[in-house]
């Protein structure tokens, strides 16, 4: 390469990262132009091209690139990306096998590959082709987190923390192998010891972008709030572009102050350096969404949106706005983001919803059909198609949302310990209070108005009281996979083995609190069980409070209204299907209202079955 061609590349190259991309695009050109054999041109020509939407061009861009070079592991990659962006995932799975096995190693293609994996919940696939390179430690920071990803998909978050352990004791003075055991942990929900290997690991190394992020979540699970504030700060400090830094950030402000301007204060002025970076406006789209303005999110994007030249990610998160209030445009938005991304699985899910708020129920269900071929068991999409089924009037409606076989009360026993179920749920309460937010916000891109929810997952708590709440949760949820028994069904298919909690949560909702209607995408059984209740919903004169099934978080024509109600009692568990839509009507009361709640889903690890 000439000292000129050398020169040229440098400079292109900060455009790229600066997000420049029409300037980018209009060197890389020139370059193209008198360097027509020159593979990387082509290729970063064909990636400014993709970033200004024209798929097409950067597609034929990296042909010509593989034709002068087979074998270079950067364009296979590149080029296998977009064609898993296009859902043309035949294609692209053997380009990025010939990148693993090229020379020099390719870790990204390694990276791209197990992400596809672990985005279409194949998270054994995934955890297949990470470890090699974890093993070797060939692997960087990023694919090393995934392959923790994958074992935590898995429930295997013991496995991973074992596996880095192995690796920080052989390498102790390699920073991404004491990274990933920090991260590991985190996933094993033991934020204590990840804070302290990761804290070694800053003062040992130089500070880097991803030490800090990891950090701060170490921090955050430990709720030292004010510590995590700072580290994320750091972060951005290092990478002001980490657009998943910022929304955590913002998300951590939020809880102190309820504020969203303030919360995406640190984002603003990112966007103000960096006003084309998509992914820094998606996200603040994202977060005012998240904190309930969904037409202030469609604004933030309305403009990006306009262009012609409109990246198919500003199109669908526009889309994912206009999904709240108006579904014509969220239809548009997701047409027009499907002709450059045919086969994308999230603008696929944007037309589903949008074909529900403009009442074609058929052509919503014919897209469910095709998107549950790749998630069967992604709970939001079942929703959708049960959704969809109602309003077509669909006797197989009765199948997916059999409310009453579906739905079971009970309520929990005593614990062992406790001389009745009263005294525990009063120590129970005392112990859930000290965990919830004393500003009084709630978390960002959750159902509930006006309350709060707890941070860290209950259901690995090392609280003896809450322990002894899950431990309870044992025999009711034996008794309702007992009750529904097995079939062929979304829920009952999966009725085979152990099961295991994936996540557990508390709920305190202040006086016209309430939660909108909602499903668990990630669940498969889901539950609220009633910890203390206000006096008005323990009369039981009213409707106020009550757990509501059946009406859609999303808007369909016709509306849809709710079709079963249960009214809360202190103690009682109401199990049900992780896809049933299900909110609260608001309640009028100074007294809180405490819940918890779960999720269960089928167990892949021989460990922690509820």
């Amino acid at each position: 390469m000439s000292v000129q061609l050398a020169e040229s590349m440098r400079r292109i190259t900060g455009l790229l990262q600066a997000g420049q991309y029409s300037a980018a695009h209009a060197q890389l050109e020139s370059l193209v132009a008198a360097n027509p054999t020159f593979p990387e041109g082509l290729r970063l020509l064909a990636g400014a091209k993709q970033a200004l939407g024209d798929s097409a061009q950067a597609e034929s861009l990296l042909r010509r690139a593989l034709e002068l070079d087979p074998l270079w592991p950067p364009t296979l990659t590149t080029l296998a990306e977009l064609l898993l962006l296009s859902g043309r995932s035949t294609e692209a799975l053997p380009l990025l096998q010939r990148a693993i096995l090229g020379a020099p190693p390719y870790p990204r293609a390694a990276l791209i590959l197990a992400r596809h994996y672990l985005d279409r919940g194949q998270a054994a696939q995934a955890l297949e082709v990470a470890t090699p390179w974890c093993e070797s430690g060939k692997a960087d920071a990023d694919l090393s987190a995934l392959h923790v990803a994958a074992y935590a998909a898995l429930g295997r978050q013991s496995e991973a923390v074992a596996h880095y352990r192995r690796l920080v004791t052989r390498a102790p003075d390699n920073p991404v192998a004491s990274h990933t055991l920090a991260v590991a942990l985190n996933a094993a929900q033991q934020p204590a010891e990840a804070e302290r290997v990761v804290r070694q690991t800053l003062l040992r190394n130089r500070p880097t972008a991803a030490l800090h992020y990891t950090h701060a979540l170490s921090l955050l699970g430990l709720e030292r709030f004010e510590e995590a504030e700072v580290a994320l700060r750091e972060c951005v400090s290092l990478d002001p572009r980490r657009a998943e830094t910022h929304d955590r950030l913002a998300q951590l402000v939020w809880l102190r102050t309820g504020n969203i301007g303030e919360a995406t204060g640190t984002l603003d002025d990112a966007l103000e350096k960096f006003p084309h970076d998509d992914a820094l406006r998606g996200t603040k789209a994202a977060l005012l969404q998240g904190a309930g303005d969904a037409r202030g999110a469609f604004a933030c994007l309305a403009e990006s949106a306009a262009r012609v030249e409109a990246h198919p990610s500003v199109l669908i998160r526009a889309g994912l706005a206009a999904l709240e209030f108006e579904s014509v445009t969220a239809l548009a938005l997701a047409q027009r983001a499907l002709r450059a991304l045919p086969n994308d699985h999230t603008a696929r899910k944007l037309l589903c919803g949008a074909y529900l708020g403009v009442g074609e129920g058929g052509r919503a269900l014919s897209e469910c059909a095709t998107l549950l071929k790749a998630t069967p068991d992604d709970q939001y999409l079942i929703a959708m198609q049960t959704t969809a089924l109602r309003l077509l009037n669909d006797p197989r409606y009765e199948v997916f949302c059999d409310y009453d076989r579906m739905v079971l009360s009970s309520r929990i026993e005593t614990p062992a310990g406790w001389p009745d179920l009263k005294s525990f749920l009063t120590e129970l309460t005392a112990h859930l209070e000290a965990l919830h937010n004393p500003h009084g916000h709630p978390i960002l891109y959750q159902s509930l108005r006006q309350g709060t929810e707890t941070t860290q997952d209950l259901s690995r708590s090392h609280d003896p009281v809450i322990q002894a709440l899950f431990q309870a949760f044992a025999a009711p949820i034996a008794r309702y996979r007992n009750h529904i028994g097995q079939g062929q069904d979304a829920l009952r298919r999966r009725n085979r083995g152990a099961t295991r909690f994936n996540g557990g949560w508390s709920v305190r909702l202040h006086r016209n609190g309430y939660h909108t209607s909602h499903v668990h995408p990630r669940g498969w059984i889901s539950s609220a069980c009633y910890i203390q209740l206000p006096d008005c919903m323990q009369a039981g004169h009213t409707a106020e409070g009550i757990l509501s099934f059946g009406a859609p978080g999303m808007l369909t024509r016709p509306p849809l209204p709710a079709e079963l109600s249960v009214r809360p009692e202190v103690g009682l568990l109401v199990l049900f299907p992780s896809y049933f839509w299900h909110g609260t009507l608001p309640f009028h009361a100074d007294q809180p209202r405490l819940t918890v709640a779960f999720d269960a889903v089928p167990n892949l690890s021989p460990l922690t079955s509820p």
